[in-house]
Parts: C-alpha cells; sequence; structure tokens
C-alpha cells in the first residue's frame, strides 16, 4: 500500500512541473496574436434571436472567439481571410473578409444537426443520433436561470422518471432523489451522483458541496445500458454533473447574484386565545370535568387576566433572506484554456436560528502541451456552515397564547405555562452554543494521450481523483436552555477519499461502420475516522464548549473504517450508416464490503440496440418526421448498499456493575454474515425518440421494467441467539413505468416565441417476495404485491353521532369517536380489520412548463404535481395531550352541536393508533421567472458584453386536499429522534420540523467586455 501511494505521489509532483511548464508556455503563445483588422459582430438566428457561444474562427488559424449571451463577438483578421461561424443545430457560415469591421451573421437552422449535439455519458461522451440508453440532458435553462441553492432543485419536475421531494426548506438541506422507483427495501435507494468524471459519492461530499451556477450540464443516466458502466454503484440510476470549463477568447468576467427573502408557505395557525379557551371548556365537559379556571394552568393565568396573548409561531419565525453572489473569469488560447469562480452564499431561515453560509471556490483548467498531449485540472474547495442555537416550532404550536415567553430579568421561562412540564419554552435552543460546519476539498486532474500516424482514433486517459471532507460539530446546553449541569459534546470527524481511472478509448470509422470502444480500469479508497468527545457537570456555563475537560463526567468514543473497490469495464459501439446501432458493456467490480467466503467480485453486464428510422431511405419522402429512433436495451446492475464491516460478526463494550464496581465488558451487537452480496437489478428498456413538423415538436416516449433480487434484507432471529437479526440477500422487487417527454415551440414568430416543455412518469411498484415463504411481514408492513411504502391502518368511515348504535361494529365507541369498518364482520374493530388504504410514493408526476418572449423580455411558468400519494397525517395525530396543550385552528373537533364527521371528540382517546392516512396528492406552482436580457445599444453605452435582470418566485402556490403544513414536508412527533440530533444539520428528529418556503428573488447576470 505504501508503494502505491508513494508511485501517486511522485505521479502528483510530476504533473505539477509540467503544469507550470505550460502555464508558461501559454503566455506567450497569447502574446504572439496580431491583428490587422478589429471586426464586432452579432451571430443571431432566422428569428432574429441572438446565439450565445457561437464559435467564430478565422480560417487557417488558431484564432478562435465565442459569441456572449447576446450574440455579440469581437476578433482581429487581415483582409482576404474567411470567418468561419459554427455553433450546434445550425449551418455552418464561411464569410470572407473585406474591410468589413462590422457584421451581422444569421445562421439557419438545421433539423438533422441537432442530433449531433453532444450528450455526456459515463466515461466519455457521445452524438445524441447515437445514444442506445436512456439518457436525459436537464434542460439548459433550468440550470441557468434558477436561483436555487442545490442543483437537485433545479431538476425537480422537469426530467421525466426523476423524482425529486423536498421534504424541509432547512437552509442548506438537500432534497431527495429517487430514479424510476424504489428497487431497494432498507438499502440506499439514491442515485450515484459523479461530477465531471469522479464520483462525488461515498466521498462524504454530495451536491450540496457543488455551486449551481458552476454546473455547464446535467445527464441523468436511467437504464442498465447507460448505468451498467458504474457496475455495483450504477442500480438506482446516476446524474452525471459536468462543471463549465474555459473557452479560447479574451478573458471574460462575469458576475451573477441575486436578493431575496423566504416565507413560511403555509403556516398551520394555532388557535387564537378565545379559541383556545372555548376549547378547554370543551375539553372538560366531554371529559366529565368540573371548570375551576379559564386557563388550564395557574401560570397562564396572569396573561389571561391582562388580557394579552402571546403568538408563539410568530415569536419563533422571522422573515427569510437568502444573498448568492458569484464572479467567474473564463477565457484562454487554443492551448490553455481556464476557468476561475467564486461563490458566497448566504441564507436566513424563517425559523430563528436557522442559518446556512457557504464560501466556496473553483478552478478548472485545460492545456494542449503538445499535439498529443493534454492535461487539466478540476479543482474546487467548498465551506459550509450551518451553525447557530434553533428555535423549536413543533413547540411553539403547542404553546398557549396565554403562556409567559420571558421571566422578569428578560430571560426566557422554561415552563410558560408553569406548572405544566410537559412543554418547555421553543426559544430555549437559541440560548444553546451549537457549531456544525463540514469543509469539502476536492481536486481532480487528467492527463489524456491521443496517439498519431496508424493509432489514429486511439486515446489513453488518466483521471485521478482526490478528496479531503473534514467535519466539525459540538454544542453546549446550560442552565439558560434548562440544563443545570451543562452538558457539552464535541464531535470531529473526516473522510480521505482517492480515485484512479485508466480509460483507453479507440473511435475508428471503416466506409459506413463506425468503431468506439471504452476499456477501464479504476481504483477507488475512502478512509473514515471520527472522534467524539462528552462532559457533563459544570460549574459554570462560561467556557462550556471550549473546556469539556471542566466537566464532571467525562465520556468519549472513537472510529475509523476503511472502504475499496476495485473496477474493470469494457464497452463496445457500433453503428452502420448512423441507422443501425449496437451497445455492449461489461463492468466487473470487486467491494471491501462484501463476505469473505463468496467472491468480492461481480460482473454487470448490458446490451442495447438503436434503430435511427429516420435515416432509412423509405423515409426520404416523409416530411412529418424530422428525427424517429427506436432503443432497446437490457443489462444488469448492483448495489452493494451495505455498511463497512457489516458482514463481521462484532460486540461493542459496555459497562455493567460487578461486585460493586463499574466494568467495562462486552455485549453482542452485530452478526455478520461472511456470504453477502450485492442487490441485483436486471432492466428492460424500450424508447421512442421522435421529431415531427420540422422538430417543432419533439420528445421521446419509453416503457421500462426493473427487477431486483437478492434483497440486503434483515431477517428476524430468536432474541435467545443474542441477536435480533442477520443481514441477507434475499427478496425480490420490481418496478414498472412509463415515461413521457414532449417539447413543442408553440409560436415561433419574429417577436414573439412561446414554447412548452412536458413531462409525465407514472411508476408501479411492488415487492415480488421477502422471505422465500411467500408471507409477508406486517410488523414492517410489507406485503407481496404491494408497493413497498404503503399505509397499513384501519378504514375510518366517519364518526359516531350521538343515538348511533355502536353495538354491531364498535361496542366500545362513544359519540365522538372515529368510526371505522368492520372489514372481517366480526362486529368489533380489532387489528384484524386494518387494510393497506394507499402508498407513499406517487402513483404518477408531472412537470408542464411554458415560456414566453416579447422582443427581449422573458417568462418562464413552470408547474409541478404529483398524484396518488397517501401519508400518515401528523398534523391531524397531534392530539390535544389530555387537553395540555394548543391544537391548530385548521383542525377542529367533534361536538354534540357540529357533529363533525371528521375530526373526532377532545376526550377520545386513540388506542388503536390510527394515522390518519390523507391524501397527499398536489400541484404547485413551482417557480415562474421573469427576465429582461439588454439590447445591444444600450450595452454599447455601459461598456457591457452582457446585462440581464430577472425577478423569480418558487413554491408560489399549493393546491391540494392535504389539511398541514405542505403535503410533501416531513413532520416529526414530539419526542422523536435521538439525543444527539442537535448536533446534526440536517438530523430527522422533532428538533427540525422546518416547513417548505416560498422564495422571492431579484438577481443579474452582467459580464464584461
Amino acid at each position: 500500500m505504501k508503494r502505491k501511494l508513494l508511485d501517486t505521489s511522485k505521479c502528483a509532483v510530476m504533473f505539477l512541473f509540467v503544469l507550470i511548464l505550460c502555464l508558461g508556455k501559454s503566455n506567450n503563445s497569447i502574446a504572439q496574436t496580431i491583428a490587422q483588422i478589429s471586426i464586432s459582430g452579432k451571430v443571431k438566428d432566422n428569428k432574429g434571436n441572438p446565439i450565445p457561444g457561437a464559435s467564430i474562427s478565422v480560417k487557417g488559424t488558431t484564432q478562435v472567439v465565442a459569441s456572449d449571451a447576446n450574440g455579440n463577438f469581437k476578433i482581429s483578421a487581415q483582409n482576404g481571410e474567411s470567418l468561419v461561424v459554427t455553433f450546434i443545430g445550425y449551418v455552418t457560415q464561411t464569410i470572407l473578409i473585406n474591410n468589413q469591421a462590422q457584421l451581422n451573421i444569421t445562421l439557419a437552422e438545421d433539423a438533422g444537426k441537432s442530433l449531433n449535439d453532444v450528450v455526456v455519458i459515463g466515461y466519455g461522451t457521445q452524438k445524441r443520433s447515437d445514444v442506445t440508453g436512456s439518457i436525459v440532458s436537464v434542460p439548459k435553462a433550468r440550470l441557468s436561470q434558477l436561483p436555487v441553492t442545490n442543483v437537485l432543485q433545479s431538476i425537480e419536475g422537469a426530467v421525466a422518471g426523476v423524482n425529486i421531494s423536498t421534504t424541509s426548506s432547512v437552509p442548506g438541506s438537500q432534497p431527495n432523489a429517487l430514479i424510476r422507483g424504489q428497487n431497494s427495501i432498507t438499502a440506499n435507494a439514491g442515485p450515484y451522483v459523479v461530477v465531471d468524471g469522479v464520483p462525488l459519492t461515498k466521498t462524504g461530499g454530495s451536491l450540496n458541496d457543488i455551486n449551481p451556477n458552476d454546473i455547464a450540464s446535467v445527464e441523468v443516466l436511467k437504464d442498465a445500458s447507460a448505468t451498467a458502466i458504474y457496475g455495483t454503484n450504477g442500480s438506482n440510476g446516476v446524474i452525471l454533473v459536468t462543471t463549465k470549463r474555459g473557452t479560447t477568447g479574451k478573458p471574460v468576467i462575469r458576475y451573477n447574484g441575486y436578493v431575496g427573502i423566504d416565507n413560511i408557505a403555509h403556516i398551520l395557525e394555532p388557535r387564537s386565545g378565545a379559541e383556545y379557551l372555548q376549547k378547554y371548556a370543551d375539553f372538560l365537559k366531554q371529559t366529565n370535568q368540573t371548570q375551576t379556571r379559564p386557563v388550564p394552568n395557574i401560570g397562564e393565568l396572569p396573561a389571561y387576566n391582562a388580557g394579552t396573548t402571546t403568538d408563539w409561531v410568530d415569536e419563533a419565525t422571522q422573515q427569510g433572506k437568502i444573498q448568492d453572489h458569484n464572479v467567474s473569469i473564463s477565457g484562454g488560447s487554443p492551448d490553455v484554456k481556464y476557468f476561475i469562480s467564486g461563490d458566497y452564499l448566504d441564507q436566513k431561515g424563517v425559523v430563528k436560528g436557522y442559518q446556512f453560509n457557504r464560501v466556496s471556490l473553483r478552478s478548472n483548467l485545460d492545456v494542449n502541451v503538445t499535439s498529443f498531449l493534454t492535461i487539466g485540472t478540476s479543482l474546487f474547495l467548498t465551506s459550509n456552515n450551518f451553525d447557530g442555537g434553533r428555535a423549536n416550532l413543533l413547540l411553539a404550536t403547542a404553546m398557549s397564547p396565554y403562556g409567559q415567553e420571558y421571566n422578569a430579568n428578560g430571560s426566557y421561562t422554561i415552563y410558560p405555562m408553569n406548572p405544566e412540564q410537559l412543554y418547555t419554552n421553543p426559544l430555549l435552543g437559541l440560548k444553546t452554543t451549537q457549531v456544525n460546519r463540514t469543509t469539502n476539498v476536492n481536486g481532480n486532474g487528467y492527463a489524456e494521450i491521443k496517439f498519431p500516424g496508424v493509432l489514429t482514433g486511439l486515446k489513453f486517459r488518466l483521471n485521478a481523483g482526490y478528496t479531503y471532507f473534514p467535519e466539525r460539530s459540538g454544542s453546549y446546553v446550560g442552565r439558560l436552555a434548562n440544563d443545570n449541569n451543562g452538558t457539552a459534546r464535541s464531535y470531529n470527524a473526516s473522510t480521505n477519499s482517492y480515485t484512479i481511472e485508466n480509460i483507453l478509448t479507440y473511435s475508428k470509422d471503416i466506409k459506413k461502420h463506425h468503431f468506439d470502444f471504452t476499456a477501464l480500469y479504476s481504483a477507488q479508497e475512502r478512509k473514515y475516522n471520527s472522534t467524539t468527545a462528552g462532559a457533563v457537570g459544570f460549574i459554570n456555563d462560561e467556557l462550556g464548549l471550549d473546556n469539556l475537560g471542566a466537566g464532571a463526567t467525562q465520556t468519549s468514543n472513537t472510529n475509523r473504517d476503511r472502504y475499496g473497490l476495485n473496477s474493470q469495464m469494457g464497452r463496445l459501439f457500433y453503428s452502420y450508416d448512423s441507422r443501425y446501432l449496437f451497445t455492449l458493456t461489461a463492468r466487473r467490480d470487486g467491494s471491501s464490503v462484501f463476505g469473505s467466503s463468496t467472491t468480492k467480485y461481480g460482473i454487470f453486464p448490458s446490451a442495447a440496440i438503436g434503430w435511427n428510422i429516420i435515416n432509412e431511405n423509405f423515409m426520404k419522402n416523409v416530411k412529418l418526421f424530422s428525427n424517429l429512433k427506436l432503443r432497446l436495451s437490457y443489462g444488469k446492475t448492483g448495489n452493494e448498499a451495505v455498511g463497512v464491516y457489516n458482514t463481521i460478526t462484532n460486540e461493542v463494550s459496555a459497562r455493567s456493575p460487578f461486585n460493586g464496581v463499574s466494568t467495562i465488558g462486552v455485549i453482542a451487537n452485530n452478526l455478520g454474515n461472511i456470504l453477502l452480496q450485492w442487490e441485483t437489478t436486471k432492466t428492460a428498456n424500450i424508447g421512442l425518440d421522435f421529431g415531427v413538423l420540422n422538430n417543432r415538436i419533439t420528445g421521446s416516449l419509453e416503457v421500462y421494467q426493473n427487477k431486483t433480487s437478492g434483497l440486503l434484507l434483515n431477517r428476524s432471529l430468536p432474541i435467545i441467539t443474542g441477536y435480533s437479526k442477520v443481514l441477507e440477500n434475499i427478496g425480490k422487487t420490481t418496478n414498472n413505468g412509463l415515461e413521457l417527454t414532449l417539447n413543442t415551440q408553440n409560436i415561433a414568430g419574429k417577436d414573439f416565441r412561446w414554447e412548452t416543455m412536458l413531462v409525465f412518469a407514472a411508476n408501479k411498484n411492488k415487492i415480488d417476495d421477502l422471505y422465500g415463504d411467500g408471507k409477508d411481514d406486517l410488523g414492517n408492513r410489507w406485503f407481496i404485491g404491494q408497493p413497498i411504502n404503503v399505509v397499513y391502518d384501519y378504514k375510518m368511515t366517519g364518526v359516531w353521532q350521538t343515538g348511533e348504535d355502536v353495538s354491531k361494529q364498535d361496542p366500545t365507541a362513544k359519540p365522538g369517536s372515529l368510526k371505522f369498518a368492520d372489514l372481517n364482520g366480526d362486529g368489533k374493530i380489532t387489528a384484524d380489520d386494518r387494510t393497506i388504504l394507499g402508498q407513499t410514493a406517487p402513483k404518477w408526476t408531472g412537470g408542464i412548463t411554458n415560456t414566453f418572449h416579447y422582443k427581449n423580455i422573458n417568462l418562464s411558468v413552470f408547474i409541478q404535481t404529483a398524484q396518488g400519494i397517501t401519508r400518515n397525517n401528523p398534523d391531524l395525530t397531534y392530539g390535544d395531550e389530555t387537553g395540555r396543550r394548543n391544537t391548530p385552528a385548521e383542525i377542529g373537533y367533534w361536538t354534540p352541536e357540529n357533529q363533525s364527521q371528521t375530526r373526532p371528540a377532545l376526550s377520545y382517546n386513540n388506542t388503536l393508533g390510527y394515522g390518519y392516512a390523507s391524501d397527499a396528492s398536489y400541484t404547485r406552482i413551482k417557480d415562474v421567472t421573469l427576465s429582461y436580457v439588454f439590447p445591444q445599444h444600450i450595452l454599447d453605452k455601459l461598456h457591457l458584453g452582457s446585462l440581464t435582470v430577472y425577478a423569480s418566485g418558487r413554491n408560489l402556490h399549493t393546491f391540494t386536499n392535504w389539511v398541514g403544513w405542505d403535503p410533501e414536508q416531513t413532520t416529526y412527533g414530539r419526542g422523536s429522534g435521538n439525543s444527539s440530533a442537535n448536533q446534526q444539520a440536517f438530523a430527522a428528529d422533532w428538533t427540525n420540523n422546518y416547513p417548505i418556503t416560498r422564495t422571492f428573488v431579484l438577481g443579474l447576470n452582467v459580464s464584461l467586455r
């Protein structure tokens, strides 16, 4: 191992040395540029719209520039030379220079050329017309025109088959992503993320570390033909992120920035003072108690007598703010191209104490050392800060409006409803010290050799990536936060990862035959270590987290693990006459996490065929279609999704009394399984790509089936063995789905254009087998033939009213009790009357984007929908805890007078544990953006290259039948989670309930000439 690390270090030193030499060379080459005529111009399409990114080169020379965001360019040339203007999807134009100082160039669209767009695939690129797998490019407008903190927010609802859900708007949190349904029951179901060819997943970092302003393109790989090249990491789909790189031309400085405000999208308001008093009186009446005072607690009387109330939700929340500022510079010569970016993001949450601060730096460099050697780097550093004690929104909704917020000395009261001690002041968290920070230091480099002569078409590329990911969190809770002893906890961890990839590619054309071959050998390693220290019992709160040694009782813990993956891959692509396409892929992975008594290696093959029907002779006279391609694929991928060392039986240390002395011993922890292997998913996919009416209508239709076997599931064991469970490869699932993407140009006038993008995806998920005996697992709510995540509960049919006969259906019920269906007809409501009420994943999702252009004004409206969702509603299962808490005004209760059929009486005890299953389907106006692109004559006066101003709103309105904060939000019940949850930025814990927010921003994008 040491030898390997030493060799790697030597390579790194040589790489840096060559890089320095190349930088010196580039300065000389730039200085040699000689101009005779300075030519300015603008590149437009045939509708008069500017074309940004068009390439303008002087024929026969190395001079190349690109048009800016408004289509403008400047270049130097001599009389008699020619300018060559090219852009993907347009006919190339050549212009002879004859003393022209100003040029207005119009490029004609070429429908056939749009199929030659380059698409990023795993370990390379490919023409779109040659793609045989299911690969979707995220629309560029979603990446460049939305003010988001995480790129997944741009993808939400915009890519068919990719379900992005925002379960919380905690500043800095990352949405959940699921591609083509859930294949695994308990193992990780999230996609594999690769940035600039190097894995980001399993390095400790996430897409939250990637500045969205730096991203050039995002591709989503969905079927086995596309994902099998990632082997044991590909079963849940792959997201490929490519960051921006430099282009030939003079330096271009750009600034992108926005400022905005956040508000809670929908507030579940607690009861007012009068409503709270009425609820208390009704509770006493329904429970046959005598009312002796107007409020439940003595501590509420002073405020009641004074006629003052406190809006606790208002006290716990604030005006959210967000700002982002990004500056980049890019440019280069034909031999050296660079892109440098810096970004500062600051977000203050709508709940007090929540904040997120991110600083990121990026440097991408590409150097042509010789005609056959190119080297480059992709370096970035991101620092994330989530510091700060936080208010508790759930407690704020529970407080009595007559509760006392402050003591006489101005400090927070511990128990606002004294002597009630079930609820503490929701603002106590603001008096704690909380530290939560992460840093991602990532360095990727490559060297690519192109072989000449008879070996033309052969390339070798070496990718090397290193990630250092340190984390730090800590807290101190003292007297002001209801801890009279003082409790401190500190956590420090770091993850070190490296990836080395050797990639050999060969491309060859023989008449009408085209061959592409890719071979890979790679190695990945990740090392993790952590140290946790804690102390309880501090004399005072002055030092707290900064001096754990002052605590009376000390605790500590350390942890370390290592993960390794070795891989080999081969891929062959063949096409004949651009009509018949064939792709064959096989990857072999060896993972360190699998058992010692079986092979740690697995092979994941796939095959795909494509037929470009549009290129057939019989289609030449068919004017209706401008593109028509059929794709079929089948393959196998894997999901290791098992923790490091889970195959090993181990114990954990524990203290126990022995002869009156605390003694350290060990107890059983994990029962290992030396036969464990990965889950396997076999995927079949049929796709049809089409373009109609000269590509006025384009899109794709796909049908797929994923069959997963060998699930990593825990089998229950008799506790007498010392272990309660063991992880095994058992169980099977299936996902069947349909996906549609449709793009239309509804109106294509000179001044006014209207375009629409529509996506639709339906997925049917089911469990085929669990433990090999064909039986359901009732305890985990897993049922053969049903989706993985279902709501299994009683079927509520109403509320029992006064005078109704309960004897034949629910003899224990009283007026105001929930009425349930007696499904088995035994005359009573028991556990046998439970049934499957719905699934928690949407049955289908969709999104529609309408974009309108009028001259320089652009308006984009995106509407998202998710249908067929059933969820237990925690906002309805609050209960008022024997009349001791406030409840939302929107959620009523039964009385003999109102005879509610949806809500029970205040006296009702939910002894059956009914979860209030509710329809969580929704349609949301997700984002609306209005922008104005300044015309050239104004830019000339301002001496700017481009200028765009915009206003954007997100989560503007939600149409839903859900009663609560938001149908997409995850709400945690009081007391759920773990004692150290406040150490985690996004802990799944009741202290981190955070609503979905509505955001409004004003933004500015500007570039200098």
